[in-house]
């Protein structure tokens, strides 16, 4: 039972970056069981059950290679992907991390209005809850890491060493989506229109990332606003590692790393201040 589970609530001081680590650790154990009971029972009740986790990423891919390569014939363009299936990863791998995000922002606004029972435990440590969704987007998004690795393997007979990187990119990435969680778990509990702007916003942001084509193919004067948009930085990088055989920008990495950092320091300190009001709210 996750009651039993529950330690008594250490006071997470947000005076500091590190606070951000802090929360984690303090509550990791309390956040691995809801992690495993959150993935186990998405699944509850099916035939087959956390097998599903595995096989969606595998139906998702090959239709997006009947339906992107077979129907509408498209190319990745500048010659660089040719054959159906590194056109399907390509875009796989971009599905991929704004899946991650996605699943995260749009779960955050409802998280604190679905656990009403939670916020009247005084010992219970909200701020944990943003943690949870994250570490259940994680999962799913390594279980779609591993299918595209199979399909590469298959395609190509051979796994990109790079691939081992690939946690140096979802790292700051995990961060800024922990960060934006918070606020907008603090948010959804005062304004119940953010978890309806926020399903509409990542489909706005899908299609103004470079998941379906690639940065270039977009004229000059419009780059920048592709590259304004957060996941458009680790895509490029996730896709330039797997498929390209590129390093990662370090430099561009540094910076990312920094900015996510500050996004999550301030989405912890709205979350502890706002906080206060959600049992008067609910």
């Amino acid at each position: 039972m996750i009651s039993q589970k529950l330690t008594p609530h250490r006071r997470i001081l947000t005076n500091s970056p590190l606070a951000i680590f802090f929360s984690f650790w303090a509550h990791r154990e309390l956040i691995w069981q809801m992690v495993k009971r959150d993935v186990i029972g998405r699944y509850r009740g099916s035939l087959v059950g956390l097998a599903w986790s595995f096989f969606n990423p595998i139906l998702m891919l090959l239709v997006y290679t009947i339906v992107f390569s077979v129907v509408f014939k498209a190319r990745w363009g500048g010659g660089l992907e040719d054959s159906k299936a590194d056109f399907a990863m390509t875009l796989f791998t971009g599905m991929i991390v704004h899946g991650l995000f996605a699943e995260c922002v749009n779960r955050a606004p409802g998280l604190i209005l679905s656990n009403v029972n939670y916020v009247k435990k005084v010992l219970f440590p909200l701020e944990v809850l943003p943690w949870i969704a994250l570490g259940s987007a994680l999962f799913h998004a390594s279980m779609n890491v591993l299918v595209l690795m199979l399909f590469y393997f298959v395609a190509n007979l051979s796994i990109p060493p790079a691939i081992l990187l690939l946690p140096v990119l979802f790292f700051p990435l995990s961060l800024l989506t922990i960060g934006v969680s918070w606020i907008l778990a603090s948010l959804g509990v005062y304004i119940r229109d953010i978890g309806h702007m926020m399903a509409m916003l990542t489909t706005i942001m899908l299609f103004l990332s470079p998941v379906f084509y690639p940065a270039s193919a977009l004229p000059e004067p419009y780059r920048a606003w592709l590259y304004a948009n957060p996941l458009t930085f680790i895509i490029e990088q996730a896709r330039n590692l797997v498929f390209w055989g590129g390093k990662p920008d370090w430099i561009g990495l540094a910076v990312y790393y920094a900015v996510s950092c500050l996004v999550a320091w301030l989405g912890l300190i709205w979350f502890q201040r706002t906080r206060k009001g959600f049992a008067d709210v609910l």
